[in-house]
């Protein structure tokens, strides 16, 4: 049996980054997805993590958004680092997976029955993350933030997974994150998201189009100027089905 890494907090990412972007890959089993999802083991000498891959070759066909999902799960992982946020597994691309070139991003042990109905956003202890979280999908735009894309580990911290329908140009936001629409933004977020609205993660130039990064940075003015989330005003922008 060898160790697995436990570092809680994104500064402990090196080391995590280092062994999913250089150790041997090995399959342990399909986690249920609409598209191709594994669950892998990712070893290197004596440590190793379970992590998440996610390779191009098991994608559906989708008409808005072109093949290379797993480039957005990695783009989503840069730009909450870049914010400082930490909301985002580890993720790096690997173009030798088991299936061809995808995303492996480590795997969160999160009680399977926990998801973001369940959790309570006014909990001193989850409400930054949560509006974190909130304000990470209006900038990147997230097509797609169902219920159980929102996880609480053993150390009861939240984390956001699967990104792959992020950084679209055209509006596309489908959240069920409602609870602090219309709500001012916390001054430490609006601070991330004004240096976005000038500035932007340089390595998002290889993962997503030169418009999406425009667009990026146009929602992040947009969001920064108004200082408040936004009203669904429609009762349409969330994601079906909503778990």
């Amino acid at each position: 049996m060898v160790a697995h890494l436990h570092e809680p907090a994104s500064a402990g990412d090196g080391p995590v980054l280092e062994l999913l972007a250089a150790g041997s890959i090995e399959v342990v089993g399909r986690i249920p997805s609409s598209n191709l999802c594994l669950l892998v083991e990712v070893a290197d000498a004596d440590v190793s993590e379970f992590a998440v891959y996610k390779p191009q070759a098991g994608e559906r066909p989708l008409w808005d958004f072109d093949p290379g999902l797993h480039r957005r799960e990695r783009a989503a992982y840069a730009l909450s680092e870049w914010l400082g946020w930490g909301l985002v597994p580890p993720t790096v691309v690997r173009p030798d997976g088991p299936v061809g070139p995808g995303s492996l991003q480590r795997y969160v042990d999160a009680d399977g029955g926990v998801h973001y109905f369940s959790l309570d956003p006014n909990d001193p202890a989850l409400a930054g993350p949560l509006r974190a979280l909130a304000a990470f999908d209006v900038v990147a735009n997230n097509a797609d933030r169902k219920a159980g894309h929102v996880l609480l580990d053993p150390d009861g911290r939240v984390w956001g997974i699967d990104h792959g329908l992020c950084f679209a140009a055209p509006l596309k936001l489908r959240t069920v994150i409602w609870d602090f629409a219309g709500d001012p933004v916390p001054d430490d977020l609006l601070a991330g998201i004004a240096r976005l609205a000038h500035d932007a993660p340089p390595e998002l130039a290889d993962l997503i189009e030169p418009e999406e990064v425009d667009a990026l940075q146009a929602r992040a003015r947009l969001l920064a100027r108004s200082g408040r989330f936004p009203v669904d005003h429609t009762g349409r922008r969330v994601p079906w089905p909503m778990v």
